[in-house]
């Protein structure tokens, strides 16, 4: 059935501290997260992006398994500190790192395949976290995004089609409440010395938001005429079912979870405020935009960046929500009452694959959003005990493929029957790659990456099944 546009456009999606390593070369700065990986305990395997997949010194070899998987498109971030090392906007901006992702643009570009670029995946510059708190300053990280936003669009003219933040939710949430990820702050003190799980999420969330909505205001008032270009930002979000569907409190809970993942961000930009679910739990803790930010954050997306991966059973909690609650006080589950299961195990505790999921959450963020255009930016799964399996197995990469299947499957019927507006999707990943506080234990790569032997790529089972599938649903120009 062919179900996707004409002009859908499919590929493969990576991040730069995830596969470039080479974090000293060219005069690249640090980022929060060189300097996270270096306090014990923090990553799974006390590894490091110091070499990941050594992408940074194999563009060619990296284009080329690209166009030999027929990918359309590539989704892959900058990395800001190659690009100006120390980050803020009076800083000295690095030659070399511009003429490395030009080259890299055009390379691609000559290889007949798109570049979608993420301006930030989570590598904010160390010295601006040093300089004034980072993600925390409300005044000063926004400008200084601007200026980095500003000086990309000016450097990659060659690109059109721009992504201001990565998953700002992970960002907030496990960067700043969990401390799960850099900078790690929390209130936990077992973790962090530093941190305030109650307010300092919310904070960092609302300071994105501004930061992206001062980057497009930049594309659109100063490039987009001449460019002719598009930008947005990436939402993560798992779909929900309610725990026991017949009681309206589980119900209830399985929405305010999207409201408190998705609508904290989408709501904003879409409909210039938050979730009245959110501000109902949260406060005063929760920042008030004003009138400036409003006008800079709403209706700031030219298309929606979608990242999806799993669902869960959302199960409400009685009694007043903790201080440092930020999923909206529920509890999520891998089985209902009844005892169904949502989907298989994977290497990740979070991740079970559920494909009708999918469907739904295309649905709700197509009603709630008035129908976007929605690039599906990452998809993708990680496999039970894959890194322990011998090559000729993990090879054959069976649930992953039958995952791509399914979900690729699934977003085209949303497309043909639920009015879906759908334009792209990005499996994530083209590699296995440093999998942030996992290390290298969670592969999650169509390609093998063998890290004991010089970074060889091995294309899986999945890596070959995306082109004949999208050929399959994509209708004919």
């Amino acid at each position: 059935m062919a179900a996707l546009p004409s002009d859908f456009v499919w590929g493969f999606a990576t991040a730069s501290y995830q596969v470039e390593g080479a974090i000293d070369k060219d005069g690249r700065g640090p980022s929060v997260w060189d300097t996270f990986c270096k306090i014990p305990g923090k990553i799974a395997d006390g590894s490091s992006g110091e070499t990941a997949c050594d992408s940074y010194n194999r563009t060619a070899e990296d284009i080329a398994l690209l166009k030999s998987l027929g990918s359309q498109a590539y989704r892959f971030s900058l990395s800001w500190t190659r690009i100006i090392p120390k980050g803020g906007r009076n800083d000295p901006i690095n030659q070399a790192g511009i003429d490395h992702y030009s080259k890299f643009c055009d390379d691609l570009l000559a290889a007949g395949i798109t570049p979608f670029i993420t301006l930030s995946h989570w590598d904010v510059p160390d010295e601006l976290d040093k300089r004034y708190g980072g993600l925390l300053n409300r005044t000063e990280f926004p400008l200084d995004f601007e200026n980095f936003a500003r000086v990309c669009f000016k450097s990659f003219p060659q690109c059109k089609n721009w992504i201001t933040f990565n998953e700002p939710w992970c960002s907030s949430i496990l960067g700043y409440s969990v401390g799960q990820f850099a900078p790690g702050r929390t209130s936990n003190r077992d973790k962090s010395p530093v941190g305030d799980s109650t307010t300092e999420p919310w904070i960092v969330g609302h300071n994105l938001l501004v930061a992206h909505g001062r980057a497009v205001k930049v594309y659109r008032d100063e490039f987009k005429a001449t460019n002719g270009g598009e930008i947005g930002i990436v939402l993560n979000g798992d779909a929900t079912f309610p725990w026991d569907s017949s009681d309206p409190r589980d119900r209830e809970a399985a929405e305010r979870k999207l409201e408190f993942t998705i609508g904290w961000f989408g709501d904003a930009i879409y409909h210039g405020d938050y979730p009245a679910s959110m501000r109902k739990q949260l406060g005063d803790r929760l920042p008030t935009f004003t009138p400036e930010e409003k006008a800079l954050v709403h209706g700031s997306n030219d298309f929606y960046g979608m990242n999806h991966y799993t669902a869960d059973y959302v199960r409400h909690k009685d009694g007043e929500p903790a201080p440092e609650d930020f999923a909206g006080h529920l509890e999520t589950h891998p089985y209902n009452k009844n005892g169904d299961c949502i989907g298989p195990e994977t290497q990740c505790k979070w991740l079970r694959p559920c494909a009708p999921a999918f469907r739904d959450l295309l649905k709700w963020l197509s009603k709630r959003y008035n129908y976007p255009k929605i690039y599906v930016t990452e998809s993708g799964t990680s496999i039970k005990g894959e890194n322990d399996m011998p090559l000729e197995k993990l090879l054959e990469d069976d649930l992953r493929y039958q995952y791509y299947d399914d979900y690729v499957k699934a977003m085209a019927t949303a497309s043909a029957l639920d009015g879906v507006n759908v334009r792209a999707y990005f499996a994530w990943s083209l590699l296995d790659n440093f999998e942030w506080a996992d290390g290298y234990e969670t592969r999650f790569g169509v390609c093998y990456v063998d890290y004991k032997n010089n970074q060889k790529r091995y294309p899986k089972k999945s890596a070959k099944h995306l082109k004949p599938l999208f050929d399959s649903l994509i209708k004919k120009a």
